[in-house]
């Protein structure tokens, strides 16, 4: 079950590819639809790998991504 959730902002997107890079886990890719500026924006392509680390957040110059994390389920 993947502990964290990305979520795109694909109009923000510039293809620059730093949080596909910077994701540890393969969960980013560049994706082939093309946004209103002409880019292809990133997409999570492995969403379940999400830990929410947040590092691709951090790396993105222009704040297109959000990462939410989930709580561990109580048994």
């Amino acid at each position: 079950m993947p502990r964290g959730q990305v979520i795109v902002n694909q109009e923000l997107c510039k293809e620059c590819s730093l949080c596909v890079v910077a994701c540890p886990h393969g969960v980013l890719a560049i994706g082939k639809a093309i946004n209103k500026k002409g880019y292809h924006p990133v997409e999570a392509v492995a969403p379940e790998k999400c830990t929410g680390c947040t590092m691709c957040a951090v790396m993105c110059p222009d704040v297109v991504l959000t990462i939410k994390r989930k709580s561990p389920e109580r048994k």
